[in-house]
């Protein structure tokens, strides 16, 4: 029989879902103001970069990231008309297309790393030292792995 949570764990609740916008809006605005991508493009576009051959199919990247397949389409729409993508059919579909980075794509990847890192550093880094980010990464990761869909 499942029982309401305690008052910590409703705490904890509503203090992540608190701390993740406000850290997310800052980064974003901190991108904004500092010329580079929007956050959801970087993270196509970093998962492009790791990738072999600098491509993956739609649903490998809605795998990688937080972006719903409906989102992701348009997105990729709008990385390619801005030249950061192109799109190439896939041998093994017919109907399947690989997004495949563009060199353009990689130099704007990389400029709005210089942004985000400095972003993460002043908006995490310089809030929590190396021992407290690791126990709050430890703790995140055992929510993220505990309830991941399987």
């Amino acid at each position: 029989m499942s029982r309401n949570p305690s008052e910590p764990v409703v705490k904890a609740w509503i203090r992540l879902m608190r701390a993740r916008e406000a850290v997310l809006a800052a980064i974003e605005h901190d991108l904004k103001a500092g010329d580079g991508l929007p956050l959801a493009w970087y993270d196509v576009l970093l998962e492009l970069t790791r990738a072999e051959g600098g491509r993956l199919r739609p649903f490998e990247i809605e795998a990688k990231t937080l972006l719903a397949q409906y989102n992701l389409s348009r997105l990729l729409d709008r990385l390619e008309k801005e030249g950061l993508v192109s799109r190439e059919p896939c041998a093994d579909d017919a109907r399947g297309q690989w997004a495949v980075i563009t060199e353009k794509g990689r130099a704007a990847q990389a400029r709005t790393w210089k942004v985000y890192a400095r972003a993460i550093q002043k908006h995490v880094g310089d809030r929590l030292d190396d021992k407290a980010a690791s126990q709050l990464a430890d703790l995140l990761g055992r929510l993220a792995s505990e309830n991941s869909p399987r």
